[in-house]
């Protein structure tokens, strides 16, 4: 049996029968439907949206302002500002803005944000106080745990979440230009091209975090933040909240978009390869110690940028479970693919939007949702 609306297997992975069973198609979607969500504000350019425990949904959108709602549903909820940075957010480049947001698990009075700021040119990780009621953030509370220089205002990366370890995981791109001039995703002295694992629970004025032991250059070697490199542009990374996994989508150069498993110390290749093809050198590259993708697809056509998204673990759509569903920004086309045994076992096309998509979320639920420039944010659904 075919997988029905699948895409080429241009990662020679093996596709055997389907797990998803293929539902009727619609004229919005291909397979899934999209159900507006919060609609009772237009967000412009969202990047990110978090639900906190008490189940109000916390959006930011890139130019640097932070709005909250009383939740996620029913969609008409009222919205309100929660934070607004825009004096201190550089948004002037396409890939520059307000990028990251996480609240604190352990303790939800206390949300961070990735921002791009200027003069000089830099990615900030910054800490804030939440009121009791989680309605607003004090803006005047800011506490800088991380400031990293960027050369060029594309590939920040951008990506916050907090592991079930506890730690906070912060991606960085390799710095920007085209084809890592500066050789950042192979270089292991410099932040930048690479996944950092810090612990931000000690975090004060005098010591902004704490690098954990088990980290793979905690003792050496490396800076000690970083948990994996070799990276080109992590714009969207996620942890399966069943097992744990870290998944990322990284964006290729001219050829490959690429889906990688994130393991500790790992080396992901940028930029000797882009996805599983050499890059520098073009032709007979050494691939000795880096991790390959879990999936790559070609940019031959219309798809350009990978957004990463997650693994569903939510009840609404019962046969995508377990499934890794990510999409690409250009072609608004949305994809899942199963992992099995260290091998896809299934990739296949899950809608068509038609829209730009910025990122992905998930609620407490674990139900999906698509946040999109200029188009607003939509639940996936059956």
């Amino acid at each position: 049996m075919a997988l029905a609306m699948g895409c080429s297997n241009e990662a020679g992975a093996s596709i055997v029968e389907p797990n998803f069973p293929a539902p009727s198609p619609t004229a919005e979607t291909g397979n899934l439907r999209l159900l507006p969500a919060l609609t009772a504000r237009q967000f412009r350019d969202p990047t990110n949206l978090v639900q906190a425990k008490s189940g109000q949904a916390l959006v930011a959108e890139q130019a640097g302002r932070i709005w909250v709602s009383s939740g996620l549903r029913p969609d008409n909820v009222a919205v309100s500002e929660f934070l607004d940075i825009t004096d201190r957010v550089n948004s002037r480049g396409s890939e520059e803005g307000l990028l990251g947001m996480a609240l604190d698990p352990k303790n939800q009075r206390h949300m961070y944000v990735y921002y791009s700021a200027a003069n000089p040119r830099r990615s900030v990780v910054s800490r804030f106080t939440v009121s009791a009621d989680l309605s607003d953030a004090d803006p005047d509370s800011e506490l800088v745990i991380l400031e990293v220089g960027q050369p060029y205002a594309n590939h920040n990366g951008g990506q916050l979440a907090f592991g079930p370890d506890g730690y906070l995981y912060v991606g960085l791109g390799d710095g920007g230009s085209a084809g890592d001039p500066r050789g950042n995703g192979q270089d292991t002295s410099t932040l930048l091209g690479s996944i950092l694992r810090i612990d931000v629970s000690p975090a004060t004025a005098e010591r902004r975090y704490a690098i954990p032991a088990d980290n793979p250059f905690a003792n050496g070697g490396g800076r000690g933040d970083i948990w994996a490199y070799g990276l080109r542009n992590p714009w969207r990374f996620s942890f399966d909240r069943d097992t744990g996994e870290l998944w990322a989508g990284d964006v290729g150069q001219n050829r490959w978009e690429e889906i990688d498993l994130i393991r500790r110390g790992g080396n992901y290749g940028w930029n000797v390869l882009e996805g599983n093809h050499c890059f520098r050198p073009s032709n007979n590259c050494s691939r000795e110690g880096m991790t390959p993708p879990v999936w790559e697809y070609s940019l031959d056509g219309e798809p350009c940028s990978v957004i990463g998204g997650y693994v569903y673990r939510g009840s609404a759509i019962p046969w995508l479970k377990g499934a890794y569903v990510y999409g690409d920004f250009c072609s608004g086309k949305v994809y899942g693919l199963r992992y099995v045994d260290d091998e896809v076992v299934e990739h296949r096309r899950l809608a068509d939007t038609g829209l730009r998509i910025m990122s992905f979320a998930q609620d407490s639920d674990g139900e999906l949702y698509l946040l999109t420039r200029k188009s607003g944010i939509y639940r996936l659904s059956n």
